[in-house]
Formats: C-alpha cells, sequence, structure tokens
C-alpha cells in the first residue's frame, strides 16, 4: 500500500494539517482496500508525551488485580503466564487524563476522518492498547469492528459512517504484533467471524480467514513509525499477533462517527470545533446510570 507523505511544517513550526500536505491520496486507499496509512502525523515530542501518559496510566492500571469500571472507564488487566500482571487495555483514559483528552479532538485527527464523516462527529471508541514484548495474552483474533456497534439500531450507515483511527506510539511490525489488515474485505458487508468469545480472547489464526471466505493473499501486515495514523473501517477485516520483539507496541485508537447516523457516543467534534469531555454519556457501557461508581468487573 502507497502511503500518503509526512505532515509538513508550516512557516512558523506549526504542523500543517495531513489533508494540506499529503492531498486526498489515502482515501482513495481507504475506499479501495478498507484501510489506509497517514505518515507523521504527530511528531517526536508529541509521540513522547502520549509514550508518557501511556506509562502512567499503565503503573495505574497494575494496581488493579482484575478488571476496573469506573463510568465508561474500564481497565482490562490480566495474568500473564509469561509476564505476571499486565495491563492490556485502557478503554476512555480521556476522560482523567488529560493528555489523552486533548490528542482524542486533534484538528489532525478531525482533518483526516471529516472527508468520509463530515465535521458534526461523535466518538464511541477511545482505548490504550499494551502489547508488552514476550506477553502470552496479547493477540486479537481476525474480526470486524462491526461486531461491537451493539444495539445494531443505534448505529446506522455503518459500512459509510464511521472511521476508526489509531497513532502508533511505538514502530509497528510483523515482529511486535502490529495489526494485519486484509485488504478489500470490507467490500464482503459483514462477515459470518465467531462472536461467543472477544477478539482479544482469541488468537490471530489464518483458518478463521478462510472459514470466512477470504484470501490470505489479502493479509497485509500494517508497518507503522510512531506518530503515523491507520484508519479503517466497521467492516475491515483485522487481527494482530503475539509480541515477540524487545519493545511494546502501544497504540492509541480513537473511533469516530458521523453524529447523524449514531444515538450513542461522546461529542468530538461541532460543525469541525473540538468538543472538551463532560459527565459521561451512554456509549458502550449498558448500567452507566445505574452502576455508575468504581466497582471490579468480570470481563469475558
Amino acid at each position: 500500500m502507497t502511503s500518503s507523505q509526512a505532515v509538513l511544517a508550516d512557516d512558523s513550526g506549526a504542523p500543517r494539517s495531513p489533508v494540506e500536505t499529503a492531498g486526498t491520496s489515502y482515501l482513495s486507499e481507504y475506499r479501495r482496500n478498507g484501510y489506509a496509512v497517514v505518515r507523521g502525523v504527530f511528531g517526536p515530542d508529541e509521540v513522547a508525551e502520549m509514550a508518557a501518559a501511556f506509562d502512567r496510566i499503565y503503573q495505574r492500571g497494575l494496581n488493579y488485580n482484575r478488571d476496573w469500571r469506573h463510568k465508561n472507564t474500564l481497565f482490562r488487566v490480566a495474568d500473564d503466564p509469561n509476564l505476571g500482571h499486565i495491563v492490556r487495555m485502557v478503554q476512555w483514559p480521556a476522560y482523567f487524563d488529560p493528555t489523552m483528552a486533548r490528542f482524542r479532538i486533534d484538528e489532525r485527527l478531525r482533518n483526516i476522518v471529516a472527508p468520509l464523516i463530515g465535521t458534526d462527529i461523535k466518538q464511541i471508541i477511545n482505548q490504550m492498547h499494551w502489547k508488552p514484548p514476550g506477553a502470552a495474552q496479547a493477540e486479537f483474533g481476525y474480526h470486524q469492528d462491526v461486531r461491537s456497534r451493539r444495539p445494531r439500531h443505534a448505529y446506522r450507515n455503518v459500512a459509510t459512517s464511521y472511521v476508526q483511527t489509531g497513532i502508533a506510539i511505538d514502530p509497528h511490525g510483523p515482529d511486535n504484533g502490529a495489526m494485519t489488515m486484509v485488504a478489500g474485505s470490507h467490500a464482503m458487508g459483514e462477515l459470518p467471524f465467531d462472536t461467543s468469545k472477544t477478539s482479544m480472547a482469541v488468537s490471530k489464526d489464518a483458518r478463521h480467514l478462510e472459514a470466512a471466505g477470504l484470501d490470505l493473499d489479502n493479509a497485509v501486515d500494517l508497518v507503522l513509525e510512531p506518530g503515523d495514523v491507520a484508519l479503517w473501517g466497521l467492516f475491515c477485516v483485522h487481527g494482530s499477533g503475539p509480541n515477540s520483539s524487545d519493545i511494546d507496541r502501544r497504540f492509541y485508537l480513537n473511533g469516530y462517527v458521523r453524529a447523524d447516523d449514531c444515538d450513542r457516543g461522546e461529542w468530538a467534534f461541532r460543525d469541525g470545533a473540538p468538543v472538551p469531555l463532560g459527565e459521561p454519556v451512554l456509549v458502550h457501557y449498558e448500567d452507566l446510570y445505574r452502576r455508575p461508581e468504581p466497582h471490579y468487573v468480570d470481563t469475558a
């Protein structure tokens, strides 16, 4: 896949948007393959700031002996056979961490997704992912993100109204468990993957692609450098394998939706203007208003 060019700086030294510097080449890639990459969106200092946030939030997560929730924020932890207690994922860290909150509504992410879904944008995904080196529990089985859009009646025009983005904090490659995207799979609509287990509980197995009628030759490892932004749609099949390297594979995910096509979610941009988070609203946690207090949960 040919990716968009790096983001340049203007005369003041401030970064210009990917759309300004790279044209719209990533849009044709996205529509053709179901995913794309925009290179060099965030600079080294910004990546370092996000990396520091990842480190401090990871340390916080180690204090929880199992999955822990407060309103929409969820820490997913595990006792890994190889490494001991680890943090695998945090949902909605932006509610409590100002760094994560600021980057979720960065204008460069808006500029990337706005040509696809407009300027009135809600957010339904805000997640931090870790893959510590050598972890036994670090894979994500092949899946489509559409499986998580429940209840389905709250999410409309799912093929064209939703864009998932991921900011690479570390280099991503096959050795440390980079995402594998199945090019063109988005054109096949919703496929019959087994949804009885979460994708976090399943290994990345090529047999699952074959069972869904997909060609393994179309599976492409997503190679990213820190500061690159990947984007993909709800029907694009993807997964990620184990980390056999000596570095982590940290990834900051933000999923956006055209506001008119979603009854849930937090506002990210209204008419293109960033919208800070307030009191949490209903996204995925069905018991938000019944049980908002901090508590341990048992998550499959």
